[in-house]
């Protein structure tokens, strides 16, 4: 059905789940499969993870976000077992408008998430990236829950 399929990661739980039924999917279509890993460009004023708190260079924290996703592609690619992904590492600070463009990159045919199932007051405040993919898309979605 789908020849090549993007798949956004984010090393949450979540994203980790998903990827043995993307596994499935692949082998059942053989299809190729292009992890996608976005991150924001811009440092942070501070490093949450210090007591004091320093300011970063933006080449300081290029290579901190390079390093976390090739994190994040080392583990997702143990999650997919067999099954061998491109990476895509896009930089931008908008999560959604990243997917869309690694899709582009990537030549995809299909994007396929992960969704965090946030209803209600959750739903609307923390917003939902996936349904910002969904209505830009001009690919399918598929959402995996």
């Amino acid at each position: 059905m789908f020849k090549h399929l993007l798949v956004p990661v984010d090393g949450s739980d979540v994203s980790k789940k998903s990827l043995k039924k993307v596994a499935e999917l692949a082998k059942a279509d053989g299809a190729t499969v292009t992890l996608a890993y976005v991150s924001d460009p811009t440092p942070p004023m501070v490093y949450s993870d210090s007591t004091m708190g320093y300011g970063v260079t933006t080449k300081e924290h290029a290579k901190a976000c390079d390093a976390y996703a090739a994190d994040v592609f080392k583990k997702a690619q143990a999650q997919l077992g067999a099954i061998k992904a491109k990476s895509l590492h896009i930089k931008t600070s908008n999560l959604a408008e990243g997917i869309l463009d690694a899709a582009k990159k990537a030549k995809a045919d299909v994007i396929v998430m992960a969704s965090h199932k946030r209803t209600g007051i959750a739903g609307m405040l923390l917003g939902s990236e996936t349904h910002e993919v969904i209505v830009h898309s001009k690919l399918p979605v598929l959402v995996l829950g």
